[in-house]
């Protein structure tokens, strides 16, 4: 795990990165490293080649970019060669390997995108979607093909589906960390040079061959590819509009509306579809045919029996943290100022939750544009006008499926007079003394901040929600809001008369304990 101060240092150079507006420098012509230029890609081969369907356009990429190994043809069957026009080998110098009418910068494009690896910790073959996250492309490709063909190539006690996308990536990895091959298990996220002109995903930690990218793609590659198994889907379907569906709608239009097929619900959407004990038995059960079909001399002095335990526990804690947990938006990608001086670190595990709406913004934040703005423009407010040090949420809770980071899980808020190093500070983006968030919203902090802040050791099992007015004379959370919580499991009653035991911590500027977090001021 990165220590406190590791996490702050790399988000201070990272921060400062944004804040100068300097990207690196691009290669001419090759747009982005966006889910819409993919897209838009896309669009232009299908303008091309108007005959091809979803599985003709993501079998040439497989071919094109040499995914076509012996462990994919067992799962998905061998490709035929080349279609005319199509070289399969896309460093070939002579010609466009998509054919002479399409773009070299297009293809230029698409040999890095298809291409995943991590070389130091600079991670490739990713591109940022309209969400906020970002995705491996080459897990979500495959993905889509197995689905197409998830129910012509059965292979007994192997979904070939899952088996394709994760399973047997996640199980190598699982066994190489159990080994000590590599330092991380799984993980990290990472963070683009420029949001806006993304070209460069560096990582936050040691890297592992699994990082939260490809696990991204993977997840979608399984949503998608089940979606497309279904029997009543069109053969007629187009690639560019399954993914422009998918990510480009992404957001909650409507608020109030249930999780749908979009990438903000990817982990929703995942866990409806694999649960813990299906995805332990298919990782162990690719990692058995690869060892079956390679010369990998790790693997092959393993018999099954020294397999099992590191991939079950692994897959275990994978699932608790990439599943259960919520999809945390770090500070690097909603553009956070840096920390004004050095932050004070919680003392973990803590004892409270303490539950706030943010009154302004009013609206709630449905899009991941949306909600960044919102915490940059929060983030401004705590800054300047409060001469706080950052802004002084611990976490905040948009309307699109996501956390975003604030303060995090390390170091003292200023969210709640008298109480900021007692708890976590966590508020809603939105004024709610007439009505409630989304009940996802709600879920995402009842069900899955708090019970993944205790798996972690962030929170103690028997922790306490208090909403803000219980502790500070304010109407916040809302009178909706409050209410609703009122009802939650770790609720409790508390007297907010009695004197706050939390220590009051100066800074240059004044005291974080002084005010009310609240735009309201109420």
């Amino acid at each position: 795990m990165i220590t406190a101060n590791f996490a702050f240092l790399q988000l201070l150079l990272l921060s400062l990165l944004h804040a100068s507006g300097i990207a690196m420098p691009t290669e001419e012509g090759v747009p982005s490293f966006h889910m819409d230029n993919v897209i838009q890609i896309i669009e232009e081969l299908e303008r091309l080649h108007p005959q091809w369907e979803i599985l003709h356009t993501v079998q040439h990429f497989r071919q094109w970019h040499d995914y076509n190994n012996a462990y994919l043809e067992h799962l998905l069957g061998k490709l035929s060669p080349a279609s005319p026009g199509l070289k399969q080998d896309p460093e070939e110098p002579q010609g466009n390997p998509m054919g002479p009418k399409f773009s070299p910068s297009y293809s230029r494009f698409l040999v890095k995108v298809l291409k995943h690896q991590v070389i130091g910790d600079v991670e490739s073959g990713v591109v940022l979607t309209p969400d906020g996250t970002s995705v491996a492309v080459a897990p979500l490709i495959i993905g889509l093909e197995a689905g197409l063909k998830r129910n012509t190539c059965v292979i007994t006690g192997l979904d070939s589906l899952i088996a394709a996308t994760l399973g047997k990536d996640l199980g190598l990895s699982l066994l190489n960390f159990h080994n000590g091959l590599q330092s991380k298990a799984l993980g990290p996220n990472g963070c683009w040079d420029n949001i806006s002109r993304a070209q460069v995903y560096v990582l936050l930690d040691d890297p592992s061959p699994v990082t939260d990218a490809f696990i991204n793609g993977a997840m979608d590659g399984v949503v998608l590819g089940a979606h497309l198994s279904q029997p009543d889907k069109p053969n007629s379907y187009k690639l560019s509009a399954l993914l422009k569906d998918y990510y480009v709608s992404s957001g909650t239009k409507k608020p109030k509306s249930d999780v749908e097929l979009r990438s903000n619900f990817r982990r929703s959407l995942f866990a409806a579809l694999v649960n813990v004990s299906v995805l332990q038995d298919q990782a162990l059960t690719s990692v058995l045919l690869y060892k079956n079909l390679s010369s990998d001399p790790h693997l092959v002095a393993m018999n099954e029996t020294r397999l099992h335990d590191p991939v079950k526990q692994g897959v275990q804690e994978f699932y608790e943290t990439y599943v259960e947990c919520p999809n945390i938006i770090p500070r690097c990608m909603w553009g956070a100022q840096p920390y004004k001086g050095t932050p004070t670190n919680l003392t973990l595990p803590l004892k409270f939750v303490y539950i706030h709406h943010t009154y302004e913004p009013g609206q709630p934040c449905t899009t991941f544009e949306q909600c960044a703005a919102d915490m940059r423009s929060m983030q401004r407010f705590h800054q300047n006008d409060r001469q706080w040090d950052d802004i002084g949420y611990s976490f905040v809770v948009g309307s699109d499926g996501y956390l975003y980071e604030g303060r995090g899980w390390f170091w003292v808020g200023a969210h709640t007079k008298g109480h900021n190093s007692l708890g976590y500070g966590v508020s809603f983006i939105g004024n709610y003394m007439e009505e409630i968030p989304a009940g996802f919203t709600l879920s995402l902090v009842r069900d899955s901040f708090t019970t993944c802040a205790v798996r972690k050791g962030h929170l103690v099992p028997n922790y306490t929600i208090h909403g803000h007015r219980q502790l500070v004379a304010t109407s916040c959370p809302g009178d909706a809001l409050f209410s609703e919580i009122s009802t939650w499991k770790h609720f409790k009653i508390h007297n907010r008369l009695e004197p706050p035991p939390d220590t009051i911590r100066v800074t240059k500027e004044g005291t974080e304990n002084e005010y009310v977090n609240e735009f309201d001021g109420k």
